[in-house]
């Protein structure tokens, strides 16, 4: 039979949490990257400029798309991994999915593999739709696959010493319009102590590609337990590829994320 370890006294156990609710807090507003303008007088708003949400993520030319998809015909048999020879966005677009999803959000991933998957995403930055921050394909609820610093997502928990206490669950993006964000983190700790923290946050655009977001305190639940950690947060991201399921975004210190659209398998 299996015998439960003694339970720790509630002084370690709230530190512990603290601890935790620090991490995810700071890692959660760098795993924000997206939206359409907010309060910007400067700035038309969002609903009087965007387009129809017909196709927007692949927005090149009908001519120069065709030819990129007859060449990617020829290319293809000499390489299916350099991606100077796959033009074709859907084809960069499964490309870098392929690389980063069993990646365990990139921590699994080498030095040399990274490089890999920065060059797939420079790749789909040439078929970026001009600009991001009015797609309305950004709105919806995205998992958070790949940080190129993979401790970004999650902070002190997701180092080495942290991953053996916390175990993430999920770690998700929810983007509402017409200018909300909401970043969840569901983890377990010590393998028994379920809990997650969430941020809500107002986002901005500060131009056709950068976006601000300003989140409230984060919200710590554990159990039945719940309450406010912190203060606000706030950080510039820039939108460098969205479609229908991908969906690539820049932190304002260079590190890439890369977001799948839930739901989707592949």
């Amino acid at each position: 039979m299996y015998s439960a370890p003694a339970k720790p006294n509630l002084v370690w156990k709230l530190s512990i949490i603290n601890f935790m609710a620090a991490a995810l807090a700071s890692s959660l507003a760098l795993s924000c990257s997206t939206l359409r303008g907010g309060s910007d007088p400067s700035k038309p708003r969002f609903p009087n400029l965007c387009a129809k949400p017909t196709n927007l993520g692949l927005a090149v030319s009908p001519h120069s798309h065709s030819r990129n998809r007859k060449t990617l015909r020829i290319s293809a048999t000499v390489s299916v991994s350099n991606p100077e020879l796959r033009t074709g966005p859907d084809e960069l677009a499964a490309s870098i999915l392929s690389k980063v999803i069993d990646s365990d959000r990139g921590v699994l991933l080498e030095k040399e593999q990274h490089k890999e998957v920065a060059q797939v995403a420079e790749a789909l930055q040439n078929y970026c739709v001009s600009e991001p921050v009015k797609c309305p394909l950004i709105f919806g609820d995205w998992d958070v696959l790949y940080c190129s610093v993979p401790t970004s997502p999650g902070g002190g928990y997701r180092s080495t010493l942290g991953r053996l206490v916390f175990k993430t669950k999920e770690m998700i993006q929810v983007i509402e319009a017409p200018d909300i964000v909401k970043n969840k983190v569901s983890f377990s700790a010590f393998g028994f102590l379920d809990g997650e923290v969430s941020l809500t946050g107002k986002l901005k655009a500060l131009d056709d590609k950068w976006v601000q977001v300003i989140f409230e305190p984060p919200e710590l639940k554990v159990g039945a337990l719940g309450f406010r950690y912190g203060g606000e947060s706030e950080v510039k991201l820039q939108i460098t590829y969205i479609d229908e399921n991908v969906r690539l975004g820049k932190g304002s210190r260079g590190s890439l994320f890369v977001f799948r659209r839930r739901g989707k398998s592949n």
